[in-house]
């Protein structure tokens, strides 16, 4: 894969997918190293750790000459609301939450339909906003609530993030579950981008009622490719980490209860569309 990541995210990334359920520290050699295998150099790893520890996402402690560097707690229970979506299949979302309030500023997804109306899908993890909220089913007008969500959601902007992951790592369709197609170093480079690539679109996406997105709609495509790529990809990625990724203790696990209970949730995730399938 040709094009370079920015570095301050990427370098999340790693420690959202690798680091942070293996107990949370990593030795910044392994850092650097990590980081070549994508086009980053040194200089420029060493100054995004700077400037993370600057914006409080990491922590750093010296021992003897040896740097190492955890994500704060902050950052930790953001990328842990993201792993929630990334490795828990995303509830059907089905009806609206109507507010009427003048209030000022709303948390996403809330979209402002005018002054003292605002709205938002239906969902657990939308923050709740002051006032009078209600539920509400959309009837009839098909076409002109599409038309609604593309403005106020920037839909076209999120499907071009999906259709870039799934033009980027088709191949992985094909490959992913294959024991030959890459080296355990390999296998872990390629599961950060996908991690990566798929985490920038999928929190972009409002995930809104399946009636309000464009017909051809590509979140479902993308979380497939995703779910059945990372799984193909693990059991090398996995091993190379335990093999090769240091913390102050020594070799990071290869495996634990977390990555375990990762795995797990998409493998059935998986058996789901297989089971969907079956019974059609």
């Amino acid at each position: 894969m040709s094009d370079v990541p920015r570095a301050p995210a990427f370098i999340v990334t790693i420690y959202g997918d690798v680091v942070d359920p293996r107990g949370g520290a990593l030795w910044i050699g392994t850092l650097i190293e990590c980081c070549a295998r994508h086009g980053l150099n040194e200089t420029l790893v060493r100054t995004a750790v700077s400037r993370l520890v600057a914006a409080g996402n990491l922590e750093g402690v010296r021992i003897g000459r040896k740097s190492y560097y955890r994500l704060s707690e902050r950052a930790r229970e953001e990328f842990r609301e993201a792993a929630r979506l990334l490795f828990g299949p995303p509830p059907d979302v089905e009806d609206w939450l109507i507010s009427l309030s003048t209030a000022g500023d709303l948390p996403g997804p809330w979209a402002r339909l005018s002054p003292s109306v605002a709205i938002a899908p239906n969902r657990e993890d939308v923050a709740p906003v002051d006032g009078v909220v209600m539920r509400a089913e959309q009837i009839g007008a098909q076409d002109e609530l599409r038309s609604l969500a593309r403005e106020k959601w920037a839909l076209d902007e999120v499907a071009r993030a999906y259709e870039a992951f799934l033009d980027r790592h088709a191949s992985l369709l094909d490959t992913g579950r294959s024991e030959s197609c890459f080296s355990p170093e390999g296998a872990l480079a390629r599961r950060l981008r996908l991690v990566h690539d798929y985490r920038h679109a999928a929190l972009n996406d409002p995930r809104l009622p399946r009636a309000a997105c464009p017909e051809d709609w590509p979140a479902t495509r993308a979380r497939r490719l995703f779910v059945s790529a990372y799984l193909g990809l693990s059991d090398k990625a996995d091993a190379f980490v335990g093999e090769s990724f240091l913390n102050e203790n020594g070799a990071l696990q290869a495996h634990n209860a977390e990555t375990e209970r990762r795995l797990s949730r998409l493998e059935r995730e998986a058996a789901g569309w297989e089971q969907s399938a079956t019974f059609r």
